[in-house]
């Protein structure tokens, strides 16, 4: 399909796949085997002048936007989900520096992150606490020049992993959503430690750890925008990165379907390629099909953000529901396309299939999606 990419664009795809074909799939298999963080292709990444994208020009950004996250995110969930996690997830803790953080947050911090010279976090969910923002009990207690930051956060992509973490706290246990605050905190601060990493179904190579805030001091200046804006930082940064997880789906999604349409090329049955039964065929184009409806979703909620309009918490999770609901049909669909081959390590769908049911999960369920979405509709109708 043509998506009317610049050359800019084309140079971005081209790049990750490169870097999906060298450096990506040789290794996966035994990534997701052995649990192992892809430290040395996060580094490629970053040479790579991947995480730029997220970045403004003025922090050492390339000035690009949402659209052109999508684009890398995509091709690298062809070769891994658990890649394009770790990069996903480092940009999600860091758009809300670029969102609502203070002039001198954001020299101080987002060069680095552009780099890729570091690698950030988003901490927000707790053991009691994921889609209601409100339940979070970890609290940051001013005291003078500081934030006495306690408690804990619970399966955080890149915990251990990330030098910069954006973290969400109770300044105000009183008000509810509306006493969550945003702290810059950073790895090796006094307090500050990590729990074990966790054994997962998918994206297993991509580390996932609870932090731990034990009288963690944290200077008052490490607070994004003011006391009682987490909640505001929470969504908008949802709005810019819920495409980026639509546009996991479709990549993961993607590379079963291209496995599964070679697969039946090769595969006889009958004397003849599966391919040519209709059962098979029918499968094959309601997957391509679905596949495209969802990309072209997610590119149109990408370019709506970078746009510059500020009313899209309905289109991006729309985008983060369709495009997750499909990879996990398709991928489904394609080990059933395998069949007893599918279901087997030695071949990529299986796993495939693992790591696209996070999608449904992670940066808000879409049963969460589905009411932001309901809603919205309700209040503003088609308008």
């Amino acid at each position: 399909m043509r998506y009317l990419l610049t050359e800019e664009q084309k140079m971005i795809v081209e790049i990750c796949r490169k870097i999906v074909e060298d450096r990506i799939i040789p290794v996966r298999a035994e990534f997701d085997e052995k649990r192992i963080f892809p430290t040395d292709i996060i580094k490629e990444i970053g040479k790579s002048d991947l995480f730029r994208l997220f970045v403004p020009e003025k922090y050492g950004g390339m000035g690009t936007g949402i659209f052109e996250v999508c684009l890398a995110t995509e091709e690298l969930s062809r070769g891994d989900l658990s890649v394009a996690t770790s990069y996903a997830a480092s940009g999600l803790g860091f758009i809300p520096i670029i969102l609502m953080g203070s002039e001198e947050q954001k020299e101080k911090y987002l060069p680095q992150l552009a780099s890729g010279e570091k690698l950030a976090a988003f901490g927000l969910t707790e053991a009691d606490a994921g889609s209601d923002v409100s339940a979070i009990r970890t609290t940051a207690v001013k005291d003078g020049d500081f934030y006495i930051l306690n408690g804990t956060k619970q399966w955080i992509t890149n915990g251990g992993e990330a030098d910069i973490y954006t973290i969400f706290a109770k300044t105000d246990p009183e008000k509810g959503a509306r006493g969550v605050s945003a702290l810059i905190v950073e790895k090796g601060t006094n307090g500050f430690e990590f729990g074990k990493k966790e054994d997962k179904l998918g994206i297993r190579a991509s580390t996932t750890r609870e932090l731990i805030f034990n009288n963690c001091k944290i200077p008052k200046e490490n607070l994004i925008s003011r006391e009682g804006m987490g909640f505001v930082i929470v969504m908008r940064t949802f709005d810019q990165s819920r495409p980026a997880v639509g546009a996991q789906g479709v990549g993961v999604a993607q590379a079963a379907l291209e496995e599964a349409l070679n697969y039946s090329k090769i595969r006889t049955q009958f004397g003849t390629s599966i391919s040519s039964f209709q059962a098979i065929q029918h499968m094959l184009a309601d997957m391509a099909t679905s596949v495209e409806a969802a990309r072209s979703l997610v590119y149109y909620t990408a370019k709506v953000i970078d746009s510059g309009e500020k009313d899209v918490s309905r289109l991006s999770a729309m985008s983060k529901l369709f495009a997750s609901d499909m990879a996990m049909k398709v991928t489904v669909d394609a080990v059933q396309i395998l069949g007893g081959y599918g279901f087997m390590k030695d071949y990529p769908v299986e796993k495939m299939m693992r790591d696209a049911k996070i999608t449904q999960i992670y940066e808000g369920t879409n049963q969460i999606q589905r009411n932001i979405i309901a809603l919205d509709l309700i209040k503003k109708g088609f308008n």
